[in-house]
């Protein structure tokens, strides 16, 4: 008796002998979908796409080339009639019960148009898309933060022709996925996440191919805007949608649901403006009180104009009925109120030119045929006062490429008076400022994609630079662009500052400045003799100033006179550097090899007439300084 009450009790603990001491076994998984029979049980069907029902046999399997389909269960699939037929497919309610969804899929890579959704709260909060490919391929989500919520999966089929279908293998909740996501840090605390530089956070899964990682990534800067306290920072995800900003202080950012999504799967968002139509002079407000926020966008074909409105401060939008409003080569349409005009102006790239056309309603539009040569891209276009002056005012263009020339503007023809300089001479491209500012402090505040930005293994792509305050100047070569980083970063400011005064660094000498950490703002007045270079070590890169230049990357540019002071902020992956109060600047994407700060001169003594170096905290909610 006791032997085979002994081996009883052995076979009981055979399962968990391989499991760590402590640990509880995984629970049972809960099937979502696994679509085994010739209809989808339980699931509602809307349109024709899924009509015809699960793929469930060998030969059709064979006929649809899905590969990869799991033995004794079925593929969900709108592909049985072909590309044609549009639909959705809603499973019912549940519970969410296990930390992860895991199922596979395969189609094509249209979000929001052939796509897997989960939907908690009637808000779509994880998302799959396949990859032009019918080989289904495992995918899995970690929904444990939203445990023991109500939830519905829906599959969506609004695509026709190439690609325009989705199949979707069984989908279980379990605690024990055969796929994980790859592990992500918590949101803002990621290794290289930039943590005073604005990046895109994760709105949907982890991608099935972690190489070609979209869910984080912006590029053109869209539609700044200030309205009613807040500034509105949007920027291209590709061309499927704006991504959305909003923030008090131009510092601390809570990104949004992306504003809007193309409105057609061949009709994609490209870069574009965002105006308030104060005076409802487009009729889109049914409440003059309460004006529409217009932006304006470029279709995919490169000619088609169109615009979307927000009747709630930005955070839901409406295609307009009539899109496009304008048929007209090419893209990037730059909007804007002008007073004196009594109109409209929208600055519209095409064919290597800026073109001026103008509206009284913002849905009518009139080539003023008045065409600025010579033009690259994503136009910028306002009035600056000079030295401060408000009773003397010039306009400034901006290319995508970050050069600015100076000069007149009627209402329908831009004439420059000068040649064309750099706003800064490192990763700047696609630059915007924000506009409306009158309503508020009416400083003009420029930001750019920091392009080229990659930081590896993350689950962003792309970062934007700091917000600048611009403005213009004389000097003894003519009127120039300043751009400073934005009084706002002193709220960042952390610990106490480390200082230096009058201290002069013989060749060949160091100067430490800090040992450790990786977020810095640095102000310091230079006197650089000729021959001599000075070099900031900043986190293991150099920065090299010498009496008329500032260096770094393999890149130079010169001052107009002398270097006299410089400006630095250093990111996780950044480094800013602004020479005489923002007459130079220098945007550069690293992923440095080191912490920490120093200076070194060399060829001659440098005199450090002044230097402040400030720690800075991390802008992002519940994310520690580093």
């Amino acid at each position: 008796m006791r032997t085979r009450l002994a081996a009883l009790l052995a076979l009981l603990a055979a399962p968990l002998a391989f499991l760590p001491v402590g640990a509880k076994p995984a629970a049972e998984d809960i099937p979502v979908g696994v679509f085994k029979g010739t209809t989808y049980d339980g699931w509602t069907a809307e349109g024709k796409a899924f009509q015809p029902g699960p793929v469930t046999t060998g030969d059709l399997l064979k006929k649809l080339e899905i590969e990869n389909a799991p033995e004794g269960a079925g593929v969900a699939s709108s592909e049985v009639d072909g590309d044609g037929p549009q639909g959705t497919l809603t499973s019912p309610e549940f519970k969410v019960e296990r930390k992860y969804i895991e199922f596979t899929v395969a189609g094509g890579n249209y979000e929001r148009h052939t796509c897997v959704n989960l939907l908690v709260g009637g808000k779509i909060v994880r998302s799959a898309t396949g990859w032009r490919s019918d080989r289904l391929t495992p995918a899995c989500w970690d929904v444990s933060e939203f445990a023991g919520k109500p939830a519905r999966v829906e599959f969506v089929d609004k695509a026709s022709g190439d690609w325009g279908h989705i199949n979707v293998g069984p989908m279980v909740q379990t605690d024990a996925p055969k796929s994980p996501s790859p592990a992500i840090a918590p949101l803002y605390k990621e290794s290289l996440r930039p943590q005073f530089h604005f990046t895109a956070r994760q709105w949907t899964m982890n991608r099935l191919n972690p190489k070609e990682r979209e869910e984080g990534w912006l590029n053109d800067l869209n539609g700044l805007i200030y309205y009613e306290g807040e500034y509105h920072l949007f920027a291209q995800r590709w061309n499927k949608c704006w991504i959305h900003a909003v923030s008090k202080d131009l510092v601390r950012w809570t990104e949004l649901e992306p504003a809007f999504w193309e409105d057609k799967l061949d009709q994609a968002v490209q870069s574009g403006t965002c105006v308030i139509d104060y005076d409802n002079t487009a009729g889109l407000s049914p409440d003059k009180a309460k004006p529409a926020m217009v932006a304006f966008y470029s279709g995919n074909d490169n000619r088609s104009q169109c615009l979307a409105y927000s009747l709630d401060r930005g955070r839901t939008w409406t295609h307009y009925a009539k899109n496009p409003i304008l048929d007209f080569p090419e893209r990037d349409p730059k909007v804007f109120w002008h007073a004196p005009a009594k109109h409209w102006v929208m600055m519209l790239y095409g064919h290597g030119s800026y073109h001026v056309l103008t509206s009284k309603d913002l849905l009518h539009w009139t080539d003023e045929k008045k065409p600025i040569r010579d033009s690259f891209e994503c136009p910028d276009f306002f009035e600056l006062p000079v030295d401060g002056d408000a009773k003397n005012k010039k306009w400034v263009l901006i290319q995508g490429n970050g050069k600015y020339s100076i000069g007149t503007f009627d209402g329908v023809e831009f004439k420059e008076e000068t040649p064309r300089f750099a706003c800064d001479v490192g990763d700047f491209y696609a630059t915007q400022s924000w506009h409306n500012t009158d309503t508020g402090d009416g400083r003009r505040v420029q930001a750019a994609w920091m392009r080229f930005s990659h930081a590896p293994d993350m689950p962003f792509n792309q970062q934007v630079t700091f917000p600048c305050e611009l403005t213009l100047r004389t000097t003894p070569k003519g009127l120039r662009v300043f751009r400073e980083p934005v009084s706002e970063i002193t709220t960042l400011h952390v610990g106490k500052p480390q200082k230096w005064a009058d201290r002069q660094l013989r060749a060949g000498q160091s100067l430490p400045l800090a040992p450790s950490g990786r977020q810095f703002h640095v102000k310091a007045e230079v006197d650089i003799p000729a021959g001599a270079k000075l070099t900031f070590n900043a986190r293991g890169i150099p920065v090299t100033l010498t009496a008329t230049t500032l260096s770094a990357d393999r890149r130079s540019a010169a001052v107009l006179d002398k270097v006299k002071s410089v400006e630095m902020l250093i990111d996780t992956t950044s480094i800013e550097t602004f020479v005489n109060k923002g007459e130079l600047s220098f945007t550069k994407f690293v992923l440095p090899g080191e912490n920490g700060l120093s200076i070194r001169a060399d060829g001659g003594p440098v005199a450090i007439k002044s230097l402040t170096v400030h720690p800075l905290r991390s802008a992002w909610p519940d994310a520690p300084p580093k």
